[in-house]
């Protein structure tokens, strides 16, 4: 079932600026910190450099930039994860999905490629790959959409039938074309699907207590439930 929701909760539950969440994701790994201070170390020396060059006649503007730079290493991820943000609240229109978990699958993707040079001073490429699962899941309309996440140990609980919740987005006011999704949550096993956490949870969670208890709720389930012992 899919219930629209005003412009005033979608935004709630998307924040403008990164929570914490979404700042630990774009925080990233070790590799992803030592590009970041690279990065700051890049542009606080481009700003000394510079400063020589030009001498004292832009020095507070220099300065600035020097010191925005110098912490890209710190404020990065605020910035990655609010561009994210941004992104999605340029949706108009957005909706809560109830649905089912029709299908699942273990895949191995290929994330990326590095190029380095092993004992025989050969060049050697070495893929990066990542097992990922694949949710489809779909309601009794008949809509059906898929979910991609990083494989997790949590993830063994999930199973076919399994209720699941999540934000859809679209640019049609029926929401007739869905044309963007965030993360998934399983009630049943408290337990969120995703790779980017596009939410603020505790919004949502409220707002799915709500309209679950709601009477076009009940009345979903109960097709549901018909349509499946039919099948």
């Amino acid at each position: 079932m899919l219930v629209p929701i005003t412009r005033q909760k979608f935004e709630q539950l998307i924040p403008l600026v990164a929570t914490a969440s979404q700042y630990k994701y774009y925080w990233g790994k070790f590799p992803d910190i030592l590009q970041r201070l690279l990065i700051s170390v890049v542009s606080a020396s481009i700003a000394v450099i510079v400063k020589t060059v030009l001498g004292s006649k832009f020095d507070s503007i220099l300065f600035l930039l020097g010191l925005i730079g110098s912490f890209y290493w710190l404020w990065g991820p605020v910035f990655w994860a609010s561009i994210c943000n941004i992104k999605c609240r340029r949706y108009k229109y957005s909706g809560f999905f109830q649905g089912r978990i029709l299908d699942w699958w273990i895949t191995d993707e290929l994330m990326g490629q590095q190029e380095t040079v092993n004992n025989q001073g050969e060049l050697v490429i070495v893929e990066n790959r990542e097992k990922r699962i694949n949710l489809e899941v779909g309601d009794e309309t008949g809509f059906s959409t898929q979910v991609q996440a990083p494989l997790r140990v949590a993830y063994k609980a999930i199973a076919i039938g399994q209720k699941v919740e999540m934000l859809v987005m679209s640019n049609h006011t029926d929401l007739s074309r869905i044309e963007g999704i965030s993360e998934l949550f399983i009630p049943s096993r408290e337990l969120w699907v995703n790779d980017y956490p596009y939410m603020r949870r505790d919004i949502f969670m409220e707002m799915s207590h709500h309209l679950r208890e709601s009477p076009e709720m009940q009345t979903a389930k109960h097709r549901w439930h018909k349509r499946r012992s039919r099948d």
